[in-house]
């Protein structure tokens, strides 16, 4: 990813007239979020996107940190979070460093009210449990159980969803979320040994032009603050537009699993990468195949990144006792590996039904006073017979 995208009416060449019926003209934005160097966008409206009616007091959702520096090994229930009917009041930030927020969200209704924009990061959302849509200008993205959304950061949204029960997981990335580099050819295509290609991404469709005049909220958080403001025109008026920066979507059960005889590293799991951390998927696959081969991963130092594990369904065969929803936090300096038990409980097993997402950030992450409310205790102990 990207692909280029040409959605609705542009005209022929860029940054020259384009009237609409009425003789007026559209009004060309070009959305790009590094720079005028970086992939971008640009985006026809009905109406020029700059017509702020108000802007409210700003308010803080700025995490509050617990534990700043950490060299133990944590978990937490995330299905302990408590739902919200507002999804910013449900977005609990767990874990944070100036490269990335890691946090979860239980938000019970959609967000018929307002328009969000991220103006700090690019989101990655993961829904555990939830099915809807992800509205933008872009045009919409239904979702379901086992989704990745990518939206880059500045991306007007709204996230409607289809009944109460909703668990979100998610990322901010204070740099570009993105397919990893050596999945693609110079020219951006997919490799034949990528774990996924073009065909697998859920693409913005079914663009719908809003000329209607109001007041409409769009909450920006921008350094970890919320900014109302109160525009004139409907945020979704599009009449068309084309590039290569807007949101998509990927499901999980789309990542074509790379096994071996033995044993392979993490790296063949991963599924992004961001500005100083990777994101891979673990999905149900076919265990090792060589006759003596141990499943169970080796024992390994952390010595360059934590490792956050996010457990999604399935019974993940390296730990003990964990719970859909549970994280693991690993922390560079540490050597971890299986629980005990885990390496001969392996051993001549032919397949695995695993789902998680792990978050391997390269700068160690602090912890958040969020996360401490729902810490398993003593679970730096658990490797003890």
């Amino acid at each position: 990813m990207p692909i280029y995208q040409s959605v609705g009416h542009i005209p022929p060449k860029r940054h020259t007239v384009f009237r609409q019926p009425d003789g007026t003209l559209y009004h060309e934005e070009l959305f790009g979020t590094e720079g005028f160097s970086g992939k971008s966008s640009l985006l026809y409206h009905a109406a020029p996107p700059t017509k702020v009616l108000s802007m409210g007091e700003p308010y803080s959702v700025r995490p509050v940190t617990a534990i700043k520096d950490n060299l133990k090994a944590l978990s937490f229930r995330g299905f302990n979070v408590e739902p919200n009917d507002d999804y910013i009041a449900s977005r609990k930030t767990l874990f944070v460093n100036d490269d990335l927020h890691i946090g979860l969200a239980a938000p019970q209704k959609s967000m018929d009210s307002y328009f969000f924009k991220n103006a700090d990061a690019d989101e990655m959302l993961f829904v555990h449990e939830g099915n809807g849509s992800l509205r933008t200008c872009y045009g919409s993205i239904n979702f379901e159980y086992g989704d990745y959304l990518i939206i880059p950061r500045g991306t007007t949204y709204q996230l409607m969803f289809d009944a109460p029960q909703n668990r979100l997981l998610f990322i901010e990335g204070f740099g570009t979320i993105r397919s990893p580099r050596r999945y693609t050819n110079e020219f951006g295509q997919f490799l034949e040994t990528s774990p996924y290609c073009e065909r697998d991404f859920k693409l913005p469709k079914n663009l719908e032009t809003h000329t209607e005049r109001g007041e409409f909220l769009l909450n920006i958080k921008k350094n970890g603050l919320i900014y109302p403001y109160i525009y004139e025109m409907h945020p979704f008026d599009l009449i068309g537009w084309d590039g290569y920066s807007y949101p998509y979507g990927f499901s999980i059960f789309n990542f074509e699993p790379i096994t071996g005889r033995v044993h392979l590293p993490p790296p063949i799991h991963q599924q992004w990468e961001g500005n100083n951390f990777v994101v891979c998927s673990f999905v149900p696959r076919l265990y090792d195949y060589h006759p003596l081969a141990i499943p169970a991963p080796y024992h390994h130092s952390n010595i360059d990144s934590d490792e956050i594990l996010y457990y999604v369904d399935g019974d993940f065969m390296s730990r003990n006792n964990i719970q859909r929803g549970q994280f693991t936090l690993h922390p560079a300096g540490l050597t971890h590996g299986p629980h005990p038990g885990a390496i001969e409980r392996s051993i001549g097993k032919k397949e695995t039904k695993e789902l998680a997402v792990m978050i391997d950030p390269f700068n160690p992450v602090s912890i958040t006073e969020e996360a401490m409310k729902i810490d398993v205790p003593d679970y730096y102990k658990s490797w003890l017979e």
